[in-house]
Parts: structure tokens; C-alpha cells; sequence
């Protein structure tokens, strides 16, 4: 929803600020980073996975049977 209200002039003054504020040599660097922090973050989520077991299946037994509810 709030990506629908940015318009041209918003990235504009976005980037004169970052320009300001870093820089322009740090921000080549700072979006390095930021590339290579996505780059790990999805390799973790996909080995996550990859790696995950199902759980065992629950079947209701006299164990595990629930309370009826009082009203």
C-alpha cells in the first residue's frame, strides 16, 4: 500500500539525503553490503528448507482428548 504513494519526487529527495548524509563514495559500499546481507538471508531461508522435517502426525487418542467447553 505505501509503495502505491511514492512517486518520482519522493525517490528524488531519498536520494539527495543519502547523498548528504553518506556520501558518494559510502554509498557504493553500503549497498554492497545490503546485497550481500539479501544474498545470505535467502541462502539461509532456502537451506532452512531444504533441512526441515515434517513433524509426526498427532492422532487423537484417549490421551488427548479436549474438555467440552462450559459456558
Amino acid at each position: 500500500m505505501i509503495l502505491l504513494a511514492i512517486s518520482g519526487g519522493h525517490i528524488l529527495v531519498l536520494v539527495v539525503a543519502l547523498l548528504l548524509l553518506f556520501g558518494g563514495k559510502k554509498i557504493p559500499e553500503l549497498m554492497s553490503g545490503l546485497g550481500k546481507g539479501m544474498k545470505d538471508f535467502k541462502k539461509a531461508i532456502k537451506e532452512d528448507d531444504d533441512t526441515s522435517v515434517e513433524s509426526p502426525k498427532v492422532t487423537p487418542g484417549p490421551d488427548n482428548k479436549r474438555a467440552p467447553l462450559k459456558e
